[in-house]
C-alpha cells in the first residue's frame, strides 16, 4: 500500500509539472481555496496558529487571511511540483530578482563554513536550487514518510552537485563536518525540535520551541550565517531571493539569546509575507510545561 501511495504522489507530481507555469499556479491557488471552504485538518491547523499568532484581527480579517494562506500553501504544493520534476535551470529561470547576494559572496570568501538559514516561508525548493547554484552546500532535509517521494526529492535535490542529509544523527554529523572544514549548509529554522535540542523564545509574541543547531554551529564566529528566501512575486511571475547576514546576537555563546536572534529574523519575514508561510504546519505542537495544547 505505502509503495501505490508513493507511486500516486509522484505521477500527481509529474502530472503538475507538464502544466504551463500559469495554470501550475491556478490549480494551486484552487487546491487552496478547497482547503478554505471545506473543513479539514490542514485548515484546522492553519486557523489555530493565524489566531494565536495574529489575535489583534478580527473574525473577517482572520478569515481573509486564513483564505489567502491557504491558497499560497496550494501554490506552493503545485510550484515544489516543478522544482521537484523540471531540471534545476529552468526552476532557476524563474527567480526575478535578487537582493543581498553580495552578503552570500562575502562569507563564501571568508574561509569559514557557511549556513545557509531559511524557514518554511515562500517557495524553499526554488530557493533550493539558487542556493545550490551559488556554493555546493549539503542541504539538511527532513525525509518524508513514502520512499519514492523521498527518492524523487533526494535525486532532485542534488542537480547541482551538492549533496543532501536527511534530519538522522549521521545527517547532523556530516552537516557539522562540512561546517567545521568550511564547507556551506542549508538548514530551515523553523521544524519543532525535540524539547532536549530546542529552547522556548518568542515567535510572533508566542513561545516557540526552536532549535539550537544553527546557533550552535556560529557560536563564536565559528561559521558565518546568511538569511535566504525565494518570495513569490505579487504578478505571479516568479520569485524574489532575499539574502541577509545573520545578527550579531546569533554569534553569541549564550544559547538563549542566540536563538532568540535566529527567531527574531523568521519573525520579521513572516510578518512582512503572512500568507507565504506555511501554516499548515504544527509549528507550536509543544509548549512549555503546564500550557495545553493547541491541536
Amino acid at each position: 500500500m505505502e509503495k501505490f501511495k508513493g507511486a500516486l504522489i509522484v505521477g500527481f507530481l509529474r502530472l503538475f509539472a507538464l502544466l504551463p507555469w500559469r495554470a501550475v499556479q491556478g490549480l494551486g491557488g484552487f487546491i487552496g481555496w478547497l482547503m478554505w471552504r471545506f473543513p479539514n485538518g490542514s485548515r484546522n491547523v492553519a486557523a489555530i496558529n493565524l489566531s494565536k499568532c495574529f489575535p489583534e484581527l478580527d473574525a473577517a480579517a482572520h478569515d481573509r487571511l486564513l483564505k489567502k494562506s491557504l491558497m499560497d500553501i496550494g501554490r506552493t504544493l503545485t510550484e515544489s511540483a516543478c522544482a521537484w520534476v523540471w531540471p534545476a535551470e529552468k526552476s532557476l529561470k524563474l527567480v526575478r530578482e535578487v537582493e543581498g547576494l553580495d552578503v552570500l559572496q562575502a562569507a563564501l570568501a571568508s574561509g569559514k563554513g557557511v549556513v545557509g538559514i531559511t524557514s518554511h516561508l515562500g517557495n524553499w525548493e526554488v530557493l533550493n536550487h539558487f542556493y545550490c547554484n551559488q556554493c555546493k552546500p549539503i542541504i539538511f532535509y527532513r525525509p518524508p514518510k513514502l520512499k519514492a517521494v523521498d527518492d524523487l526529492l533526494r535525486k532532485q535535490r542534488v542537480q547541482l552537485g551538492n549533496r543532501v542529509a536527511p534530519s538522522t544523527k549521521e545527517g547532523i554529523l556530516s552537516v557539522i563536518k562540512e561546517v567545521r572544514k568550511g564547507g556551506s549548509v542549508g538548514i530551515p529554522a523553523d521544524p519543532e525540535p525535540s524539547l532536549s535540542a530546542g529552547l522556548f523564545v518568542p515567535f510572533l509574541a508566542i513561545e516557540a520551541l526552536t532549535s539550537k543547531f544553527v546557533p550552535g554551529m556560529l557560536a563564536g564566529g565559528k561559521a558565518v550565517g546568511v538569511f535566504l528566501h525565494a518570495l513569490r512575486l505579487e504578478d505571479g511571475s516568479g520569485y524574489k531571493v532575499i539574502l541577509e547576514a545573520a545578527p550579531e546576537g546569533m554569534y553569541s555563546t549564550d544559547t538563549q539569546e542566540a536563538v532568540a536572534a535566529m527567531s527574531q529574523v523568521v519573525e520579521r519575514y513572516v510578518r512582512a509575507y503572512p500568507s507565504q508561510y506555511m501554516w499548515t504546519m504544527k509549528r507550536f505542537k509543544k509548549r512549555p510545561a503546564g500550557e495545553k495544547k493547541w491541536y
